[in-house]
């Protein structure tokens, strides 16, 4: 059973830091892209950022760009979320997905597995 494990959320005031961390489980995923993406209450699923198998190619958004780095772990099959400079704005539902062909794609509908969810909630 294919299984993705998020862990690392919870409430932290503005311009603190959170690191957010992925295990997959139930197949190799160290050949999968991996992403994380993020929704708040009443707004769809946004993409964050994403990571090629080799973790050599980042790609992240604009509205986390130079605040959030995502990386692999050696292994490949965990995948984290160093989040720095958080602000209210960022506070969501952060969600880890994987992609077993390809890797850049933003869009949510091109990933194949995703994790049940970790809440991070920001105060100002």
């Amino acid at each position: 059973q294919v299984q993705l494990v998020e862990s690392g959320g919870g409430l932290v005031q503005a311009g603190g830091s959170l690191r957010l961390s992925c295990a997959a489980s139930g197949r190799t995923f160290s050949r999968y892209a991996m992403g994380w993406f993020r929704q708040a209450p009443g707004k769809e699923r946004q993409f964050v950022a994403t990571t090629s198998w080799t973790g050599r190619n980042t790609y992240a958004a604009d509205s986390v760009k130079g605040r959030f780095t995502i990386s692999r772990g050696n292994a490949g099959n965990t995948v984290s979320l160093q989040m720095n400079s958080l602000s209210p704005e960022d506070t969501a539902v952060y969600y880890c997905a994987a992609r077993g062909t390809g890797w850049g794609t933003t869009k949510s509908n091109d990933y194949d597995y995703w994790g049940q969810g970790t809440q991070v909630t920001v105060s100002s």
